[in-house]
């Protein structure tokens, strides 16, 4: 209980450091800090993983209430963004495993699982059935996801003047009851039934499909009220920064500084893709922008909540790279023949 305690006492006052600095995505972005730097002066931090999914299922509903039909209806005119998903993963393949095996020294398992910009829970698991290290591996993808939502903001602000202090959602008093409720039983039950039929994110694709059925039949007018993003925003910020728990000198020299030399590729990598949409005329930059960033879905969903993006063009993508990732990674893991010790 105690390092659960400390993280929400760190967290906590990252938020209050934040706003009385005006820094910008205070409750996101100030625990992500606050927790880091805690773990980094070794103060033992922990999460509530329930509480973090269940948080997670406030960001699936707050997309399920945007599907309307006039939403739906423009579905159809991404598939040339779409296309180029698969496009994207296969270049940050290429890119990655050469730089994390050949450059940072790191075995094929590792370097493969390293680099592939799925969901960290996954990319572990894929890892270490494949004979990967671990601990690098978790490291690497906190990384990845830590330096993109940091930079976004920064990226967000400079090119497109993007306001990051509007609140995503109106306030609960102004949600009617029964909508809340609504909103309740969607989180729940998506979340719950999507888990027992095995659906990777469940704690954000249940809710946000169950969302979205009710949306379209005229049962949802409202996204869940700006308490309940910002205390998503919270936990999420707060489960990034307590992931650097316990980290020695040795994986900061290795793990932390080879996650960082990779961000720079994927942010390379991702503004080429962004130009080459916006040139061609295929989506906004902004939303190309937010949809292409490698970085986590939820953390990616809160920020197009923020910016008042199109949320379902941002989500379709990530959820296509997501399945993308996910459903090459056992593919090539039959390929693999690990030897000797891992890294």
């Amino acid at each position: 209980m105690i390092p659960i305690a400390n993280a929400l006492v760190v967290a906590a006052l990252g938020v209050a450091a934040f706003r009385f600095f005006s820094l910008p995505l205070p409750w996101l972005l100030g625990p992500i800090f606050a927790c880091l730097i805690a773990a980094a002066m070794q103060v033992p931090l922990g999460g509530v993983k329930a509480l973090n999914d269940s948080m997670r299922t406030v960001l699936g509903v707050a997309v399920g209430a945007t599907l309307t039909p006039a939403v739906i209806a423009t579905f159809p005119a991404m598939w040339p963004t779409l296309c180029l998903v698969p496009v994207m993963v296969l270049c940050v393949c290429v890119l990655g495993v050469p730089y994390f095996q050949r450059l940072c020294g790191y075995d094929f398992p590792t370097a493969y699982y390293a680099a592939m910009p799925g969901g960290l829970q996954d990319m572990i698991l894929f890892g270490e059935e494949a004979g990967g290290n671990v601990r690098s591996l978790g490291l690497i993808h906190a990384t990845r996801v830590l330096v993109i939502v940091v930079a976004l903001p920064f990226i967000l602000k400079g090119i497109w003047d993007a306001d990051l202090s509007s609140l995503p959602g109106v306030r609960a008093r102004n949600v009617p009851a029964h909508e809340m409720a609504i909103m309740v039983v969607c989180a729940v039950v998506g979340w719950l039934g999507a888990k027992r039929l095995g659906l990777f994110g469940a704690s954000i694709l249940g809710p946000l499909i169950l969302a979205g059925i009710v949306t379209v039949a005229g049962g949802l007018h409202h996204r869940p009220p700006t308490e309940a993003i910002s205390a998503a925003q919270f936990f999420i910020g707060m489960s990034i920064g307590s992931k650097y728990t316990g980290i020695t000198m040795v994986e900061v020299r290795r793990d932390l500084m080879a996650g960082l030399g990779f961000c720079l590729i994927l942010i390379l990598l991702t503004l080429i893709f962004v130009e080459m949409i916006y040139g061609l005329d295929l989506a906004p930059g902004r939303e190309a922008l937010l949809s292409f960033a490698p970085g986590g879905q939820a953390e990616l969903t809160i920020l197009a909540l923020i910016v008042g993006a199109d949320v379902a063009f941002v989500v379709a993508h990530h959820l296509l790279r997501i399945f993308v990732v996910i459903l090459g990674a056992p593919l090539a893991a039959r390929y693999f023949n690990p030897k000797g010790p891992t890294r």
